[in-house]
This record gives structure tokens, C-alpha cells and sequence, in this order.
């Protein structure tokens, strides 16, 4: 295998299964067809034709839609079509930094294809023979991922907080991180990927940044969602990303990204082009 497989893997989909879902006039997310005749049950709720799900123009505003779709999703969570809710709401709206349409809680934004934005944090230590980085390994009853390999703080961006607030709160819970050390997290890029799950298809934009960690500071997870932490040299996470999936699928974009950006990964590479196409697709 290379770095490629991990860009093919994260966008593989195929819209065909797939009808493009609508709000207020605009398309905002794609739902399997396969679902769409659990949702005609809620004629109140959604127009529904051939060609698009729609929500009902008569649900005029953001608390409305929300309501509405909460009380579908309670209605297929009780007839076992649906997973239960996470408790974690996110923003439905036309693009990054625009207001929300409705929320959605965590658990059925594949279901309808909705875009989300997380943050993704590189914690790197530099040293004279090159630079290393904290990575975690993810507690083996998370709902994705289980055991996996992980950035040292990553998270979705719930909706009602700042990127910023969302990256100092999360490093924090996983990492124990002082907010002082969080916020000097520098930006770096962002990247996206749209991929099909089991419970629909994921549309993530993930934004990432750098923190240059202090040598004598060690990551420490307060919330259960790490097990432990290994401050891996950056020659062996480049091998391990090209040669297995021991990490979690979008981290291995992360950090193909990284090592990009640090020429770990060279023009020499025959994939190279591709891999800086590829790790951009935020369309």
C-alpha cells in the first residue's frame, strides 16, 4: 500500500445511491435513497420527490426545522431504524461561517450528508535530529475508530463555539493542555474529504494547526477518549501511514498533510502530485 490508499479510502462514494437533500431552497446534504421511504411517513415534515428530499417550506426558521427533525429522528430511533442521538449538536447551513439553518444532533449528520467541520491538532517537538510528534491512541469503546491511532487533539466543531474555544476546550478533555500552551496553536491549512458510511456519507472539512509543544510538557487525556500517549519520531509516522491503517482514516490525511508541509514526503514521491491535489477536495 502508499499514502494514496488513505486519499482513496476517504473519498470514496458514489452519489448515485444518493439523493441531494434541501433547505430553505438550497442543498445542504445527501441522503441515501435507501432511507427515503422511512422519511415519506413525514409528509409535514419533508417534500419528497424523484430527484430531491426537501424540507417543508412551511417550517419557517431555525427552531422549527430543529424541532422537526428532532422529532423524525425520535420517531425512527423508536422503530429501530436510527441509532440513539449523541447529545452533541451541529450546524446545518450553506458553507463555513454562515448561519445555521437547523442543528442536527452528531449521530444523524451522515444520515443527511451534512457538512462538518472539526479542528485537528499536530503537537510536535523539535530536536536537533528532527522533529516528533504526540500521538494518541484511541479508547477501544469509541463509537469510530476504536483503538486506532490519532492526532494529539482533534474534535468536531459543535455548533455555538468558535473554532479557537473548541481547540483550547478539546485540548483540554483529551490532552490536558493549559489553555495558555492551546492557544498558541498555529493555523496551517484545512482539508476535506467526502466518504460513505454505514450510516450515510460523511462531508468533512477539517481545519488544521501546528503546536510546538514544550519538551517537558506530556499530554494527558482527562476524558476517557485516549488511552495513552507516544511521542513518535516523524520518520516513523510517515512509515506507518504509508505502510498500514493503523491510524484513523482522516487522521492519515492530517498527517500526510504534515509531512508534506515539512518535506517528509518529496517531489520524489510518484504520488506526490496527487497527494497535493488530492488532500485540498473541499468542494
Amino acid at each position: 500500500m502508499g499514502y494514496l490508499d488513505h486519499l482513496r479510502a476517504c473519498t470514496a462514494h458514489d452519489l448515485t445511491r444518493f439523493v441531494p437533500f434541501h433547505v430553505a431552497g438550497s442543498r445542504v446534504g445527501w441522503i441515501r435513497t435507501a432511507l427515503v421511504p422511512h422519511l415519506c411517513r413525514f409528509a409535514d415534515v419533508f417534500r419528497i420527490d424523484d430527484a430531491v428530499v426537501a424540507l417543508s417550506p412551511g417550517l419557517d426558521g431555525f427552531e422549527a426545522r430543529t424541532r422537526a427533525i428532532d422529532e423524525v429522528m425520535a420517531a425512527l430511533v423508536a422503530d429501530g431504524v436510527m441509532h440513539p442521538p449523541r447529545g452533541e449538536r451541529y450546524a446545518v447551513s450553506t458553507g463555513w461561517n454562515r448561519p445555521a439553518l437547523l442543528v442536527l444532533d452528531r449521530a444523524y449528520v451522515p444520515v443527511f450528508g451534512t457538512r462538518a467541520y472539526g479542528v485537528h491538532v499536530n503537537g510536535v517537538v523539535r530536536a536537533p535530529d528532527g522533529p516528533a510528534l504526540w500521538i494518541g491512541r484511541r479508547a477501544s469503546d469509541r463509537l469510530v475508530s476504536p483503538g486506532k491511532l490519532d492526532n494529539m487533539v482533534a474534535g468536531g466543531n459543535p455548533h455555538g463555539i468558535g473554532l479557537v474555544d473548541n481547540l483550547v476546550k478539546e485540548a483540554g478533555e483529551e490532552a490536558g493542555l493549559p489553555p495558555e500552551l492551546a492557544r498558541r496553536a498555529c493555523p496551517v491549512g484545512a482539508l476535506g474529504y467526502r466518504m460513505e458510511v454505514a450510516e450515510g456519507l460523511r462531508d468533512d472539512v477539517l481545519f488544521l494547526y501546528d503546536l510546538d509543544m514544550p519538551a517537558d510538557v506530556l499530554p494527558v487525556n482527562t476524558d476517557g477518549e485516549v488511552e495513552a500517549f507516544a511521542l513518535m519520531p516523524v520518520g516513523e509516522v510517515a512509515a506507518r501511514v504509508r505502510d498500514s491503517f493503523d491510524f484513523k482514516f482522516n487522521v492519515a490525511l492530517v498527517l500526510i498533510d504534515f509531512l508534506i508541509r515539512h518535506g517528509v514526503i518529496t517531489p520524489d514521491d510518484p504520488d506526490y502530485l496527487d497527494l497535493v491535489a488530492g488532500r485540498w477536495r473541499l468542494g
